[in-house]
């Protein structure tokens, strides 16, 4: 393991000045200091070159080898929505041919292979977030994709080509595999037919005829369907934080709405946002009412909070700086202040198990 960036990543999650810092202190303090550790010489022009000039733009920082770019790296301040800067990072790639981007906040890490088919998110293969990952976990992926090793012999691409279709190949038979059972059920070939009819006449001694076992499958489509809609709004509604360690948030759904993030904190800033903008008169009143056991989830004084994030359009700072398992205690908090059940929420994630 990479001791130096193991360190390292287990002083940025005790540093409270990352959470303050603008987009030139995140490239100096997070940004270099992590390419060091891997390798990088941040001193070297040849190596890691700033302000890379394209199309009529720039990317903060150009991985190079032979004067052949090998990686583009955009850095946003801490606490940044990444999300809005995510299209131009991918298109300056592709106008380059630059097989792998990194898009940044200094605690948020995207990954992306820019010349593989589809929208920008799907070109995205994985994450880091540094408060919310194991710092071991951390140090592997950041060695498995940025390390100068890995990009100059170009298996760092290679990696992330093969978790690229790993996540695409499992999202593929999830999507599929209701529609392969639907099929067999409507649509049921002789096989099966004749498969079901002779196990019957096996067990009760009487044979069914051809139509009679297509109604048993129609009927069993019918059930299949009412109980696979009943499994998923289930699983959907169970809010419970254990069931969230360790895996990576697609999104989630409030009142029928949906709402695609990235990370933890950002749909726990996004809840936030959206209960202020449906109750502004009674906001401020009910959510400083919410403290942990040493300081408070909501103020206006940032200094009182370990990460904080400032509320679109108001004075109001939140904490952000918590798991997943707190990031949905805390968002269950915040929606019953204003009379919401938990099932008003529904969250989409993606685990290691998953991909």
């Amino acid at each position: 393991m990479n001791k130096e960036l193991f360190q390292l990543i287990e002083d940025f999650r005790r540093d409270r000045r990352l959470q303050y810092f603008d987009e030139a202190a995140t490239k100096q303090a997070v940004v270099l200091r992590i390419l060091k550790a891997l390798g990088w010489d941040p001193f070297n022009i040849d190596e890691v070159y700033p302000e890379y000039s394209v199309g009529g733009g720039k990317v903060d920082y150009a991985l190079k080898c032979n004067g052949r770019i090998k990686v583009f790296i955009e850095v946003k301040k801490v606490n940044e929505n990444l999300e809005r800067h995510q299209e131009q990072l991918l298109k300056y790639s592709f106008q380059e041919g630059v097989k792998l981007a990194v898009l940044t906040n200094g605690i948020s890490w995207w990954f992306y292979l820019p010349l593989r088919e589809g929208s920008w998110e799907q070109r995205k293969f994985y994450t880091i977030e540094i408060y919310e990952q194991d710092s071991r976990d951390i140090v592997d992926k950041f060695e498995e994709f940025l390390s100068k090793e890995n990009v100059i012999s170009d298996k760092a691409v290679e990696n992330g080509e093969r978790r690229y279709k790993s996540i695409q190949r499992q999202y593929l038979i999830k999507e599929t595999l209701p529609k392969a059972w639907e099929k067999i059920v409507t649509e049921p070939d002789s096989h099966l037919v004749e498969i079901l009819a002779s196990t019957t006449e096996k067990l009760c001694g009487y044979k069914p005829d051809n139509e009679t076992v297509k109604e048993f499958l129609e009927k069993i489509k019918k059930i299949s369907q009412i109980l696979f809609t009943e499994s998923n709004t289930n699983q959907r509604s169970k809010i419970s934080p254990e069931n969230y360690v360790g895996k990576s948030i697609v999104g989630f759904t409030f009142k029928g709405v949906k709402y695609p993030v990235h990370t933890w904190r950002g749909m726990l800033i996004k809840i936030a946002e959206i209960m202020y903008s449906l109750h502004k008169e009674e906001f401020e009143e009910k959510v400083f009412k919410l403290r942990g056991r040493k300081r408070p989830y909501f103020t206006k004084n940032p200094n009182n909070l370990r990460a904080p994030c400032r509320i679109e359009n108001t004075d109001i700072y939140m904490e952000t700086r918590f798991g997943a398992e707190g990031i949905v205690r805390l968002s269950k908090k915040i929606l019953s202040l204003f009379g919401y059940k938990e099932e008003d929420l529904s969250i989409e994630t993606k685990g290691e198990r998953d991909i």
